[in-house]
């Protein structure tokens, strides 16, 4: 009787943690369906040359499969959720990837500078308050990739409808072109890459 007090009580704070952080961000820690993972992978480019963050990493299912497509970089996933975050690091710990490490961490208080890929499933209220963030910290060239939602005020480089029963939207911006801001070579070269690999 003790043990399943305890254990109903584990279960309700459990819940009341992602509750918490839900109000408090406006974005539950949804994981990222097998075909929306598949569909955001085909738009991205085959290697980037830095970082990649996913802000807002949930339970960690889409941050490992960055990290395993780009073993060469670091992929860093920020969650503010204390249940998402802490199931994530245990599943880290047991399967790896070497290159993938998971922070408790607000994604508005860190620092973006030098992220090659910025990866993002928020919703609305929350992405336009990512906005002005991303255009302040994130170098010409970077991509950024969102599931569901859209930028208002960027124009996406490619977007790609999953074959889901949602049809769910995948958007791939480039910050530059997709913002307005000076476009870098660096950047150019990236495009032209993504092009080459889709053709491939």
């Amino acid at each position: 009787m003790i043990e399943e007090i305890l254990l109903f009580g584990a279960v309700l704070l459990a819940i009341g943690l992602v509750f918490a952080s839900t109000l408090r961000t406006a974005t539950p820690p949804l994981p990222t369906s097998p075909s929306v993972r598949k569909t955001l992978l085909a738009m991205l480019p085959s290697q980037v040359d830095g970082p990649v963050y996913e802000l807002g990493s949930g339970w960690g299912g889409l941050a490992r499969t960055l990290a395993r497509r780009y073993p060469s970089v670091q992929v860093r996933g920020l969650e503010v959720s204390v249940l998402p975050w802490a199931v994530s690091r245990v599943l880290l710990g047991v399967a790896g990837p070497d290159n993938l490490k998971f922070s408790l961490k607000d994604f508005h208080n860190a620092d973006l500078a030098d992220a090659a890929l910025v990866v993002c499933y928020l919703t609305g209220p929350a992405m336009e308050k990512l906005r002005p963030k991303l255009e302040a910290e994130l170098q010409p060239g970077a991509l950024v990739a969102s599931n569901t939602f859209a930028f208002n005020g960027w124009q996406a480089i490619d977007t790609q409808t999953a074959p889901d029963m949602y049809r769910t939207q995948v958007y791939l911006y480039r910050v530059g072109k997709s913002t307005g801001q000076n476009v870098s070579q660096q950047g150019d070269d990236l495009e032209t890459q993504i092009n080459t690999d889709k053709r491939g």
